[in-house]
């Protein structure tokens, strides 16, 4: 039914996500056409990770485990993170301070998230 939000869907740190992977699929369409199926494919996966893994993670039995996947999103972003400096430094984006800056954004919440679990389960 629609307008029942499940548990990710809740969490803020997914909102964001899922708004980054609009941006990032944005970002790409100003890659050279011969990057089509090269970093630009990189960094659209990277991308779509962080949101997945969140989404997968909440779903899981234990608390450690949903920690696990939210580390994993965290590895994505940090992936999404370096592709898209390289991709400035090779001169397929002019200005990534932007993206950047959200990119930093869902970091801090998702080490939010995960010192949050950790601490309430005594970890």
């Amino acid at each position: 039914e629609e307008g029942v939000l499940t548990g990710f869907e809740n969490l803020e740190v997914w909102k964001k996500s899922i708004i980054l992977v609009k941006e990032v699929y944005i970002l790409v369409k100003f890659f050279p056409k011969e990057e089509n199926y090269a970093l630009s494919d990189q960094v659209r996966r990277c991308a779509v990770s962080v949101p997945s893994n969140i989404a997968e993670g909440s779903g899981r039995n234990s608390p450690k485990e949903f920690v696990q996947f939210l580390y994993i999103a965290l590895g994505s972003i940090n992936e999404l993170e370096t592709q898209l400096i390289i991709a400035k430094e090779i001169g397929y984006l002019k200005d990534i301070e932007e993206i950047r800056n959200k990119i930093l954004e869902i970091k801090k919440m998702l080490n939010s998230l995960i010192t949050s679990i950790k601490r309430k389960n005594g970890n």
